[in-house]
């Protein structure tokens, strides 16, 4: 059965529809001045406001003071707009860049995972969408790069890289369901436990013969 943050049956991903130059041609025909970024930052506060299980596109239609048939000019589908809000919350964290610093890659993801986990807290309708729809749009790319500028960091190659990428993505998306829940010092306990574990398997590749680099 579909649920409000399950599409359900088969669609195709805002990310891989139409290209920009179809939508361009529809929105330059749109009577209602609106744009898609204005959209999806309305549907943004929305789902802060009201939570995913009454979002409508005519209670946001009514937010923006518009007919929900013309926000139908920026978006093919419902589950299209929420695609991009998905993105759009994703985009509101601060993500490392560069080589890291002093404290190492372990410093800096504790901060990506405590930068993360309060997203998921400020926005309660990310977890579900997350699940629902796939992470494709820039700013879950962006995320997903910096995860992996941090594996860098490691020393880690495959099969051990995959297996820390894995755990990492696995608690984060784990996290989601005790974000409001769980006390911070349970979670940081986890987190330092996943991190342990990476560095264990970093130390004894680097000092197991072969080519290797320090985790640090």
């Amino acid at each position: 059965m579909a649920t409000e943050a399950d599409p359900g049956g088969t669609r195709t991903s805002v990310w891989l529809a139409a290209g920009p130059a179809a939508h361009a041609r529809r929105r330059s025909e749109a009577p209602s001045g609106l744009d898609r970024e204005r959209i999806t930052a309305a549907t943004v506060r929305l789902l802060d406001a009201e939570g995913l299980h009454r979002f409508s596109m005519r209670r946001l239609a009514s937010q923006l003071g518009v007919t929900a048939m013309s926000l139908y000019w920026y978006v093919d589908t419902k589950h299209d707009l929420l695609e991009l809000a998905l993105d759009s919350a994703l985009g509101q964290q601060r993500l490392p860049s560069g080589p890291p610093p002093e404290e190492g890659w372990p410093g800096r993801l504790r901060s990506l995972a405590r930068g993360y986990r309060r997203l998921l807290a400020e926005h309660p309708w990310v977890a579900p969408l997350s699940v629902a729809y796939p992470n494709i749009g820039p700013h879950a790319r962006a995320f997903d790069a910096a995860l992996q500028r941090l594996l860098d960091a490691t020393g880690l190659v495959d099969p051990g890289r995959t297996g820390a990428h894995l755990a990492v993505s696995q608690f984060l998306h784990g996290c989601a369901a005790t974000a409001r829940r769980a006390p911070e010092a349970d979670f940081g306990l986890a987190l330092d436990v996943l991190i342990a574990g990476i560095e264990a398997k970093a130390r004894a590749r680097a000092g197991g013969g072969g080519p290797g680099r320090s985790p640090r």
